[in-house]
């Protein structure tokens, strides 16, 4: 499933990349970003969550949603942060779903996309992202190490994302503080809340660690906690709740 999504990226990516100087002159023009790792480092459980029309596993979830009024009941719940899928083709996200979400919160807004290369770090930015997103499975060592520079000149926070112990090995050695592992094989989509309890040991005492995916209840972010993660990343349960305010709040309560 991800062979398809990464073409798609690929077939837009030039449009992009001839518009660096714009959008590199518009992030360097910015107000400061709000600091996403700082909000995710306070006591107890943080819940970063998510803005998600549909999925290439789950199909159509809320093809109809409104990113403001959506961000705004995430954030009366008692949301730590907020993340916003960008890539149309598989998630049907809508061109400025992202800075309608931001301007309607005073939370840090992490772009959840398939970047790999500087010119969609710089993009980022331009759309008002406080935090990008940077997927160690499809990034090769050199092509992660410079992504993750341009970030910070571009002042983002970068969550690096990982799925095997691999991984994040590989991200450690990396440099990166802010890591995420991701309890969904993006190669097979499959979810095991297990991932992230085998990878947390790996990534050290001094990261915020975010565990991405599959946890869809109280228990599991509960779950989640004990593993010694930092805060979790939720998108289609909390869309799929009916009341998300109550479901981000019943997350950040677990224990």
């Amino acid at each position: 499933m991800l062979g398809p999504i990464l073409d798609s990226v690929q077939a837009s990516l030039g449009a992009v990349i001839a518009e660096t100087e714009r959008h590199r002159s518009a992030a360097l023009a910015a107000a400061p970003a709000r600091d996403f790792a700082a909000a995710l480092a306070v006591p107890g459980l943080s819940i970063v969550a998510e803005v998600k029309r549909r999925s290439p596993s789950a199909g159509d979830i809320d093809p109809g949603l409104d990113p403001g009024e959506l961000a705004g009941r995430y954030a009366a719940g008692g949301a730590a942060a907020i993340s916003v899928l960008t890539e149309p083709d598989h998630f049907g996200a809508h061109p400025g779903d992202l800075e309608t979400a931001r301007r309607s919160v005073d939370l840090p807004v992490l772009r959840k996309d398939f970047v790999l290369h500087p010119a969609q770090v710089w993009q980022t930015r331009a759309m008002g992202a406080d935090a990008v997103l940077l997927i160690a499975a499809i990034l090769d060592d050199t092509t992660l190490h410079d992504l993750m520079e341009v970030a910070e000149e571009a002042g983002l926070a970068a969550l690096v994302e990982v799925h095997t112990p691999e991984e994040a090995t590989r991200v450690r050695r990396a440099g990166a503080t802010l890591i995420g592992v991701n309890n969904r094989d993006l190669r097979t989509f499959q979810v095991d809340l297990a991932a992230a309890e085998r990878i947390r040991p790996l990534l050290g005492g001094e990261v915020v660690a975010v565990a991405e995916s599959g946890v869809s209840s109280p228990e599991g972010a509960a779950r989640m906690a004990a593993a010694g993660y930092d805060a979790v990343l939720v998108g289609e349960a909390a869309v799929r709740s009916g009341d998300p305010a109550a479901f981000v709040s019943a997350l950040g309560s677990a224990r």
